[in-house]
């Protein structure tokens, strides 16, 4: 096979990366990030509300500079044998948009308004309304949840929608449709942005907006109105069919091919979230659990349709026909904080030092703290009385998702240090993870194999050892350092038409393994045990604690 060129492009929570690949053999040319700036002022967010909110000019100044920068870095000829670009993104992470498809945002009467923005993922202001979506679900005659674990999040699209509706008369007004960003961002690529015609994702309809052929498409509209009439008419605003990863967005539009530099008949592939395609990246393969980790991890699964296809899986984000593998069932799941905990200590032993030395000093030793807590940790031994910790500081994701929750600390003492704290929150990471494996086997999914990928993953030998500690199975790290990217890349080389399918697309182009974590045996054997504890304190957590708050 002759050389050829695609770009994958990953959105991730703070920034966008682009990879530009050689289709024939998967050889990484260059690669490039953009940080969002606005997102990193942490503008439109408001943490104390759970209220996270992203500026859609973030996403396109930064996708054409990470586009820009990485040609910049190749040979000159490569750009002009660009064949494809496909995009991964967050999820669920829908925007309100008027009747051409434009973000409210990007109008100058709502360029400072939250609610007009993309909300993301981690927004957990809709907890309200997904519990009235779950309370009707369980009055009504069909269960538009059953193919979502048969719970419906505050993390995606209907609550998103539903609160932003009742919160703002003035987005009410305008917003004709709305859209997910992994849709949004292709579109925005092929110039076709109408919100009735553009390509929607299936990862996303499926995994967040209760979408599936058995409903003929999305939830009634019988049910829809019954939730609030706010939702009347909006279905049909919407869409009715969607489509595979593998599956052609469009063709790049002329605007973009002169913003980009790059050939007119650069196609453009149908958009999905970061977790999915990572985990293509990733060459999963079925019953293979890859864990996609970084400041909350998503956990992917797939299998033959045949063989697990008549299961409804509780608890889950998720069972979709295609939504990993054209033709096989993704499965979904994944923790709403991993990285993230681990931050916010760092931050909880940072933030008094630079209110009280200055930023510089802060600044400093904000790169080394998770590090050297880490290598302190790893020398402290693993007992059965060790301090516990709940990992539910963002709620929890899965199983059975409940963003109302919050984390715990068990067993402290005046003997506990930073490093015992720190130490335990790695821990209870881990015991979340166990729960999700845990739920996959009782429902009847067998998993054989872990993957891990990113950042966490590659970066923390002390996290993934714990990890495959306590699920008592090997792990194996993709060598990719971006799999997320390759898996999009992946993508466009199908959609380019370079390789004839996505298994094919693996075969070319993936990196393999460059690590394997395998369980010690005396340790495993006692988080067994402190997972026990872990469980305890859980249900002590949930159905005490929380249930005996006075709101």
């Amino acid at each position: 096979m002759k050389d050829q060129y695609v770009i994958g492009i990953d959105y991730g929570t703070d920034s966008v990366r682009a990879l530009v690949i050689n289709a024939a053999n998967g050889q990484e040319e260059a690669s490039a990030v953009r940080a969002y700036p606005r997102w990193k002022q942490q503008l439109y967010c408001d943490a104390s509300k759970s209220q996270f909110r992203q500026h859609p000019l973030d996403y396109i100044e930064c996708l054409e500079g990470a586009v820009v920068d990485a040609l910049g870095q190749c040979d000159a000829s490569i750009a002009g044998q660009i064949k494809g670009i496909s995009i991964d993104t967050t999820g669920s992470t829908p925007v309100a948009v008027d009747r051409s498809g434009q973000a409210l945002a990007m109008l100058p009467e709502f360029a400072d308004n939250p609610n007009a923005m993309f909300i993301l993922w981690k927004d957990h202001t809709a907890n309200a309304e997904a519990e009235e979506i779950n309370h009707l679900v369980r009055n009504y005659e069909i269960d538009f949840t059953k193919y979502v674990g048969g719970i419906y999040s505050s993390e995606w699209f209907w609550a998103k929608i539903l609160k932003t509706l009742r919160s703002d008369y003035r987005i009410r007004e305008k917003a004709f449709s709305w859209v997910e960003h992994c849709d949004w961002i292709s579109a925005q690529l092929t110039g076709n942005t109408d919100p009735l015609t553009l390509r929607r994702s299936r990862c996303a309809a499926g995994h967040k907006a209760m979408w599936n052929e058995e409903f003929d498409g999305l939830p009634s509209e019988d049910f829809l109105t019954k939730l609030d009439p706010l939702l009347s008419g909006l279905r049909d605003k919407l869409y009715q069919d969607t489509y595979t990863a593998d599956a052609a967005m469009g063709t790049i539009s002329a605007e973009w091919a002169q913003r980009l530099g790059l050939p007119a008949d650069v196609k453009i592939g149908v958009g999905a979230f970061d977790a999915h395609m990572g985990a293509v990246g990733a060459m999963i393969e079925p019953y293979a659990l890859c864990k996609v980790i970084g400041t909350s991890t998503c956990d992917i699964l797939v299998a033959p349709n045949d063989e697990v296809g008549h299961l409804l899986i509780k608890g889950i984000c998720g069972q979709v026909d295609g939504s990993v593998l054209p033709g096989m069932l993704g499965m979904e799941a994944g923790q709403s904080a991993f990285g993230d905990i681990y931050a916010w200590f760092a931050k909880l032993i940072l933030n008094p030092v630079k209110d009280l030395l200055g930023s510089e000093l802060a600044d400093e030793i904000h790169d080394k703290i998770i590090p050297y807590l880490a290598e302190k940790a790893k020398a402290l031994p693993v007992t059965k009385d060790d301090m516990v910790a709940v990992d539910w500081l963002n709620g929890r994701r899965t199983p059975d998702a409940n963003h109302t929750l919050k984390g715990s600390i068990m067993g402290l003492d005046l003997g506990i240090t930073s490093i015992k704290i720190f130490k335990s929150l790695v821990e209870s990471t881990a015991f979340g993870s166990k729960s999700i494996v845990e739920r996959f086997d009782s429902e009847g999914v067998k998993i054989k194999e872990v993957i891990a990928i990113g950042g966490v993953a590659r970066k923390s030998d002390f996290v993934m050892q714990i990890l495959s500690d306590v699920l008592q199975v090997p792990i194996k790290v993709a060598r990719a350092d971006q799999a997320c990217a390759l898996g999009a890349a992946m993508f466009a080389s199908v959609v380019a038409g370079i390789h004839p399918n996505v298994h094919a697309a693996q075969q070319a182009m993936g990196t393999g393994f460059d690590a394997i974590y395998t369980p010690r045996e005396a340790e495993s054997k006692i988080y067994q045990h402190l997972y026990g504890k872990y469980l305890q304190a859980g249900d002590f957590v949930e159905n005490v604690f929380i249930a005996n708050q006075v709101v």
